[in-house]
C-alpha cells in the first residue's frame, strides 16, 4: 500500500490473513525523544496502530498475501493523504514550486510525478524482504550497541573495581604503616609505663611501710575504740531490752484493756439487741392483737350483713309469692278468656242467627268484667300485706 498518512485520526489495523512489514516515519515536527522511525513485522491476528500525521506503508512479502482491516478513531470522514501514485497529494501542488523545493528541473519533476500509474496499491518487488533485512540489521546493530554498552559498563565496572582495589591496597598499606607507628608508639609508651610503674612501685613500697606503721597505730586505736564501743553497745542493748520489756508490758496492758472494752461493748450490744428483740416481739404481739380485733370486727360486720340479708329475703318472700300468684291468676284468666272467645266463636258459626248488636253488648260486658278484675288485681298489688 502506497506511503500515506491520516490527517484526522489514528489508524488501528487488524491483520486478517498472511504477513507483512509496516514502515512508520515520524512527522517533521516531532522530537527524537518523543518519536522514533520504526519498521516491524506483523502476521495474522496481530493488531497495530499508527498515530495521526505519521506517514506509513504496509508491504507484503513476495509470493505471499497481506490482508488487514483498518479502523479510524474519528467519526468524521478520514481521507488518507498519499505521497505517490495518481492519488498523491503532490499532484495538486504547483510543478514549479515542487521543482524548486526538490532542487530539480520541471522535466525531472514531471517524470517523478508521472512515473507511477497506480493510485493506492503499488508494485514493489522484495520491498518487504528488504525492510525485514533492515529491521534485522537494526536489531543486530542495536544488539551490538547494547553489547558494546554492556562491555563498556563492564569495563567501567572493572575499572572502578580496580581503582577500588588499589584504594583498598593503599588504605591497607596506610593502615599497616599506621599500625607499625602505633606499635612503636605503644612500645615506647610501654617502656615509659614500665619505668613509671617501677618508680611507683618503689614509692608504693615506701608508702606501704609507712601505711603499715600507721595501720598498726590505727589498729591499736581501733581496738581501744572497739572495746569502748562494745561496752557502750552492751549498755545500750540492756537499756533497749528494758525498754522493750516495758513496752511489751504496756502493750499487753493496753491489749487487755481493749479486750475488756470490746467485751463490754459486745455485752452492751447484746443487751441492746435483746431489748430490741423484746420490743419487736411486743410490737408484733400488739399488731397481731390489732389484726385479730380487726378480723373479729370484720367477722361481726359480715354476720350482721348476713342477718340483714336473711331478714330482707324473709321480707321479700311474701311479695314474690303474691306476684307469682297474681301472674298465675292472670294467665288462668287469659286462658279462660281465650276459651270463652273460642266458644263464642263456635256458637256464632253454629247458630248464625244471633244479632250483631247482642254480640257487641255481650262483648262490652265481658270487657268491663275483665277490666274490673284487672283493677282489683292492681289494688291488691299496691298493698300486698293486706292479702
Amino acid at each position: 500500500m502506497g506511503p500515506h498518512w491520516n490527517p484526522m485520526a489514528t489508524e488501528i489495523a487488524i491483520v486478517l490473513h498472511g504477513r507483512g512489514m509496516v514502515r512508520v516515519i515520524c512527522h517533521s515536527t516531532a522530537n527524537e525523544s518523543e518519536c522514533k522511525n520504526m519498521r516491524f513485522k506483523v502476521k495474522e491476528g496481530d493488531v497495530f496502530a499508527v498515530p495521526r500525521f505519521h506517514p506509513m506503508a504496509q508491504i507484503s512479502f513476495n509470493n505471499d498475501s497481506f490482508v488487514f482491516m483498518g479502523f479510524s478513531t474519528s467519526t468524521k470522514r478520514n481521507h488518507p493523504q498519499f505521497l505517490t501514485g495518481k492519488s498523491s497529494i503532490l499532484q495538486i501542488l504547483d510543478r514549479g514550486i515542487l521543482a524548486v523545493s526538490f532542487n530539480v528541473t520541471n522535466t525531472t519533476m514531471d517524470q517523478l510525478l508521472n512515473a507511477q500509474e497506480e493510485a493506492l496499491i503499488l508494485d514493489c518487488t522484495s520491498c518487504a524482504e528488504i525492510e525485514e533485512n533492515k529491521m534485522k540489521e537494526e536489531f543486530e546493530k542495536e544488539k551490538q550497541e547494547e553489547e558494546a554498552r554492556k562491555r563498556e559498563e563492564e569495563e567501567a565496572r572493572k575499572k572502578e573495581e580496580e581503582e577500588a582495589r588499589k584504594r583498598e591496597e593503599e588504605e591497607e598499606r596506610e593502615r599497616e604503616e599506621e599500625e607499625a607507628r602505633k606499635r612503636e608508639e605503644a612500645e615506647r609508651e610501654r617502656q615509659e609505663e614500665e619505668e613509671k610503674q617501677r618508680r611507683e612501685e618503689e614509692e608504693e613500697e615506701a608508702r606501704k611501710r609507712e601505711e603499715e606503721e600507721r595501720e598498726r597505730e590505727e589498729e591499736e586505736a581501733r581496738k581501744r575504740e572497739e572495746e569502748e564501743r562494745r561496752e557502750q553497745e552492751e549498755a545500750e542493748r540492756e537499756r533497749q531490752e528494758e525498754e522493750e520489756k516495758q513496752r511489751r508490758e504496756e502493750e499487753e496492758e493496753e491489749a487487755r484493756k481493749r479486750e475488756e472494752e470490746q467485751r463490754e461493748r459486745e455485752e452492751e450490744e447484746r443487751r441492746e439487741q435483746e431489748e430490741e428483740e423484746r420490743e419487736r416481739q411486743e410490737e408484733d404481739e400488739k399488731q397481731r392483737s390489732e389484726e385479730e380485733e380487726q378480723q373479729e370486727e370484720a367477722r361481726r360486720r359480715e354476720e350482721k350483713k348476713k342477718r340483714q340479708e336473711k331478714q330482707r329475703q324473709r321480707e321479700e318472700t311474701p311479695r314474690r309469692e303474691h306476684e307469682e300468684a297474681r301472674r298465675q291468676e292472670e294467665e288462668r284468666q287469659k286462658r279462660r278468656w281465650k276459651e270463652e272467645e273460642r266458644a263464642k266463636e263456635r256458637e256464632r258459626r253454629e247458630g248464625g242467627g244471633e244479632q250483631p248488636e247482642e254480640q257487641e253488648v255481650e262483648a262490652r260486658k265481658e270487657d268491663q268484667e275483665r277490666k274490673g278484675d284487672e283493677g282489683k288485681g292492681r289494688r291488691a298489688l299496691r298493698n300486698p300485706w293486706k292479702l
